[in-house]
């Protein structure tokens, strides 16, 4: 068992298998003993759940988008992610405070620097102690999305906004980052993630 509280976060673009990598991680965690709280963003409890249907179904000026997304990742933290961690239990969060500045900060472009001073202050300044960029072209990964919600039904040009802005986080933060390729198949990708968890909790 873990002896304190780790937090690991999967982030990367449209159709890169973070919600299934999280499950087979949970359930290999789990099997091995440790205590493992999976959330997601937006969402985690009732309210940021609400907020969550509101993000992805209607359109909204960026500005207000982004307050959005934090104010779900606000509550989050607070109710959910921060009291596990506090517990000693691994917490795997699909999407955290990388794709506020993939998606609204560089793609939306309303400034990286200003969307991670914001970040910081949702967050109570909460950085993940692992973070999995599971990286994969927006062409393959958009292509695997059956039912489209409005992030996903943006236009190419915007999601390799978000895959630049991924990746130059990656290189900001190789300490933290580890960038896969997600466009292996679901067993190779899992056991590769297995490891570099493993590797992580045991040091």
């Amino acid at each position: 068992m873990t002896k304190r509280g780790c937090f690991i976060t999967f982030e990367g673009g449209e159709g890169a298998g973070k919600s299934t990598q999280i499950r087979l991680l949970k359930a290999e965690l789990e099997a091995r003993g440790y205590a493992v709280c999976a959330t997601r963003e937006p969402g985690g409890d009732a309210l940021a759940e609400g907020i969550r249907s509101l993000l992805l179904s209607q359109k909204m000026p960026s500005r207000a988008e982004l307050l959005l997304f934090l104010a779900a990742r606000a509550q989050n933290v607070e109710t959910v992610v921060r009291p596990h961690i506090e517990a000693g239990h691994i917490v795997l969060c699909d999407r955290f405070t990388d794709s506020s500045i993939a998606y609204q900060g560089v793609a939306r472009g309303l400034g990286r620097d200003s969307v991670a001073t914001l970040n910081d202050f949702a967050t109570n300044h909460l950085v993940p102690d692992l973070t999995l960029l599971l990286d994969i072209s927006p062409e393959v990964g958009l292509s695997r999305q059956q039912d489209k919600n409005r992030m996903e039904a943006e236009g190419l040009d915007f999601h390799q906004k978000v895959r630049q802005g991924f990746l130059e986080e990656a290189d900001r933060d190789p300490k933290r980052f580890r960038v896969i390729s997600a466009e292996e198949n679901i067993e190779s990708l899992h056991a590769k993630i297995v490891q570099i968890v493993l590797d992580v909790l045991q040091s």
